[in-house]
């Protein structure tokens, strides 16, 4: 194993800062230049995105399902029009929420649902704007907010 080890290491061994730095330059491009899907199914409109099932029109996810003009989100479901979100579901309009679910025009919550034009939350459900809601006051509050904001 050791020998394996030396003779890949081999070809690095008088590797200069501006050769590591051109080859690194290089892998980066092809990467970015392949619009590929690996490992996805029933993809359309999808470019660099990574097993995949049924998403239209998403960019670079990973691992996502039923998702629709998405970007950077990687083990998200169902989310619409959302950026950088890691394994939430049902979020519409959202950016950079981890494990959350039924978000609306959020950014930066964790671990929370029920939110609705929230920013910077964590654990907390039925928020409007930062607003703690009761569950009845909230759906009716947001069914209102939607229509006004053509949603």
């Amino acid at each position: 194993m050791a020998k394996d080890s030396a003779e890949a290491a081999a070809p690095f061994d008088h590797l200069s800062k501006r050769e590591f730095l051109e080859r690194f330059n290089n892998l980066a491009r092809t990467f970015s230049a392949d619009a590929g899907n690996p490992g996805s199914y029933a993809c359309t409109g999808c470019t660099r995105c990574a097993n995949c099932m049924f998403c239209k029109d998403c960019d670079a996810c990973y691992q996502c399902t039923h998702c629709i003009r998405c970007s950077l989100c990687n083990n998200c479901s169902h989310c619409v029009e959302s950026k950088s979100c890691h394994a939430c579901a049902y979020c519409l309009n959202s950016e950079n929420c981890t494990t959350s679910a039924y978000l609306v025009m959020c950014q930066n919550l964790s671990d929370s649902n029920y939110c609705f034009g929230c920013v910077g939350l964590s654990k907390k459900d039925f928020h409007i704007l930062n607003v703690g809601f009761s569950r009845t006051a909230y759906f009716q509050l947001t069914n209102r907010l939607k229509k006004e904001l053509g949603l």
